[in-house]
């Protein structure tokens, strides 16, 4: 028999404004910690230099995280021109550099190529796996992969400052699966100048904003305390995107039993994915047919959870 985790069985969402030089993994253990929770995840990583929205998942919301992974994000960042870098931001070694640089009206004329259903190649320091490896891991041994390109939808791409010749500001809003850093490379190749990311901070995630982040001191100065838990919002709040049906407290058991359930239908059509309710208390996500919810994923109720 496996151990049993220790911790609350606490579930809902705690918002971090996560800062430079920690990773996400490291800001969920510390949110885990500092809410003594048993189970808890990010939806959406942030490579360690960058800053902004991290949205932590406790107990049963971390069943909602990929409706958050899977929503639209926006990034504001700071592009270096004339400058390439092995890892495409300002940790990595200048590889090329160009003394060109382009005018304001060649920028954003640029980033017209970049919106819409594109493609892009990660970074050689990505997560991406190469035959079941990391690329950062054969990165860092001095190996250069050939990786496919991967689609991404961008919504937008703007200009939002130039500094000064060498620096542009932008801000984009995208789906899931983009690299802010492989936007600034072939931002960079496009011009004919070169570039890499200098700064990255993701202002928004699906429904959640930089408004409603915590700071890493703030998590510690009311850690394992009511005041932390205030700041937790309901794990419904990571199913924003999709249809709210009711059931029936009949419906609400067999929907908890993993059974297809009775649900009353306004804004959802057959094969749509939704989410049943019974007074406001989540029961199940699935998918609307014929009047009835056929259950994914179930919540577990505090007071039935092991």
């Amino acid at each position: 028999m496996g151990r049993r985790r220790k911790g609350r069985d606490i579930s809902g969402w705690l918002i971090v404004d996560k800062p430079a030089g920690m990773t996400s993994t490291s800001v969920v253990n510390k949110v885990r910690w500092a809410m003594d929770a048993k189970k808890a995840g990010h939806a959406g990583t942030l490579d360690p230099e960058a800053t902004g929205v991290l949205a932590v998942a406790l107990g049963e919301a971390t069943k909602t995280v990929p409706y958050i992974t899977d929503a639209l994000k926006a990034y504001r960042f700071t592009v270096v021109l004339g400058q390439a870098t092995n890892t495409d931001d300002a940790e990595g070694e200048v590889i090329s550099t160009s003394d060109l640089r382009p005018t304001d009206e060649d920028i954003k004329e640029a980033l017209h190529q970049f919106v819409g259903d594109i493609t892009q190649v990660p970074p050689q320091f990505s997560a991406v796996k190469i035959d079941g490896e990391r690329a950062y891991k054969r990165a860092r041994d001095g190996e250069t992969m050939e990786i496919a390109a991967r689609p991404l939808f961008v919504e937008e791409l703007v200009m939002i400052s130039r500094p000064d010749a060498d620096h542009v500001e932008l801000e984009m809003t995208c789906g899931k699966g983009g690299y802010v850093r492989s936007i600034a490379r072939d931002l960079g190749e496009a011009l004919g100048c070169k570039g890499h990311v200098l700064r990255l901070r993701r202002i928004w995630s699906g429904p959640f904003e930089t408004s409603d982040g915590l700071t890493v001191e703030q998590i510690d100065e009311m850690a394992k305390t009511p005041a932390l838990d205030a700041y937790l919002k309901p794990l419904e709040v990571g199913l924003d995107d999709l249809p709210e049906l009711r059931t029936t407290p009949d419906g609400a058991v067999k929907l908890r039993n993993g059974n297809p359930g009775l649900v009353f239908a306004a804004d959802a059509e057959y094969g749509d994915e939704a989410w049943a309710s019974l007074d406001g208390e989540p029961i199940a996500v699935g998918v609307f047919k014929g009047g009835e919810l056929h259950p994914k994923r179930v919540f577990v109720r505090p007071e039935t959870a092991e």
